[in-house]
């Protein structure tokens, strides 16, 4: 087979993936992977990062999981410095893991707020600082920088009701993007992915006519590998002079 376009080559990159052991995460993981990255997947339970572990090196690449809870402020430093001391280098990072439960604001307990907001904002915050700052400097990765991508979601730009936490933490990590590649640019390249309704683990509690539907241009929702274009596209030299801005994978929301 073929190798990757070289715009979109990941040879001797090495990519850590938050969220990565499901969803939207694991399949950048296999795509980076595909792509020619080594890839250390994150994400709470250590058993689901190892299967999909299992899976790169079957690729041939290299991979180690880092279990880690990506809304607690001291795991996502312990993570930050154990991905870099894994290979010795970390190019890219995916901040992913997040969740948006859909509550009336009303009912919205103060504990599931601070819990929507930490996984959300808090978490990627602490993660995207730590990593950012280590990109930044002269000497890291061989003095190439690296790329940062967060996956942020429509909601964050077409707020729907009942989803008012999970909107206004992603709408802040939006504007994070922006401040964080002025303040560790241009070393360092951070971007999102305002990602729209998908056919991950969450859909099985969506009504049928939701998993089949949705009100879009594209009809709708996305199939999990239909992020894979935009997420290899930000973390490659494909988008070497963008930097600092949301680009939606959303069907046309």
């Amino acid at each position: 087979m073929a190798g990757p376009h070289p715009l979109f080559d990941l040879s001797g990159k090495v990519a850590l993936i938050t969220g990565g052991s499901r969803g939207l995460g694991r399949e950048m993981a296999l795509a980076f992977a595909d792509a020619g990255a080594d890839v250390i997947v994150s994400s709470r339970k250590a058993d689901a990062c190892e299967a999909v572990v299992k899976e790169i090196e079957a690729k041939g690449r290299r991979a180690a999981a880092i279990p880690a809870h990506a809304a607690k402020w001291d795991e996502m430093d312990t993570l930050a410095e154990a991905a870099w001391n894994t290979f010795g280098r970390l190019d890219i990072l995916v901040a992913n893991a997040g969740m948006g439960p859909l509550v009336p604001s009303h009912e919205v307990s103060e504990a599931l707020f601070d819990s929507v907001v930490g996984l959300n904002f808090k978490g990627p915050f602490r993660l995207m600082a730590n990593i950012a700052h280590r990109m930044s400097q002269p000497d890291a990765n061989d003095g190439e920088g690296g790329t940062i991508l967060a996956t942020s979601s429509i909601a964050s730009l077409r707020p729907t009701p009942q989803v008012v936490p999970y909107a206004g933490a992603k709408a802040a990590l939006n504007a994070m993007v922006t401040s964080m590649a002025h303040e560790y640019g241009p070393k360092v390249r951070i971007n999102a992915i305002a990602a729209g309704p998908f056919l991950t683990d969450i859909a099985k509690a969506w009504t049928e006519e939701a998993r089949e539907t949705t009100d879009s241009a594209a009809g709708r929702p996305g199939r999990p590998e239909e992020i894979v274009t935009s997420a290899l596209f930000l973390a490659s030299p494909a988008s070497s002079f963008v930097t600092g801005t949301v680009i939606r994978c959303d069907g046309g929301c």
